[in-house]
């Protein structure tokens, strides 16, 4: 192997090895046995890869407000199927439903569907996603 091929294999490796510890495994972080259903006000949307977070602001059962950050999906297959960066406005009212994370202190949620007031819904993961969408 020559030092030129040898350099590429290793960057290509390097690379590869990055992609995959960025992108997280549902399981690893979300726990499919602590569903979640709330509704709130968008306070904040972050179109940042490799996913889209959505922080909504909502009252816990005792009063408090939380704000949960929910995960969707990534940039580009919310953009290709009509999703922009102003579809959820700030301040606007929606549904959530999703799955909690696994550490007891995050508010983050997982596998989630924000439906909006009009009924539309997004960030259900990418085959789902569209699927929502469509409905």
């Amino acid at each position: 192997m020559t030092r030129r091929a040898a350099v590429l294999a290793v960057t290509a490796l390097l690379v590869m090895g990055a992609s995959l510890r960025a992108h997280h495994s549902v399981s690893a972080e979300f726990d499919t046995n602590k569903p979640i259903t709330f509704s709130g006000k968008v306070k904040q949307v972050e179109w940042t890869n490799p996913h889209i977070y959505t922080q909504i602001e909502t009252t816990d059962a005792a009063g408090k407000t939380v704000v949960y950050r929910v995960e969707g999906g990534a940039p580009n297959s919310l953009y290709r199927q009509g999703w922009r960066k102003d579809t959820l406005k700030i301040g606007e009212v929606v549904n959530v439903s999703g799955i909690r994370s696994k550490r007891e202190d995050s508010f983050n949620v997982g596998q989630a569907t924000i439906t909006m007031a009009d009924g539309r819904r997004i960030f259900a993961g990418t085959g789902q996603a569209q699927a929502a969408a469509q409905q």
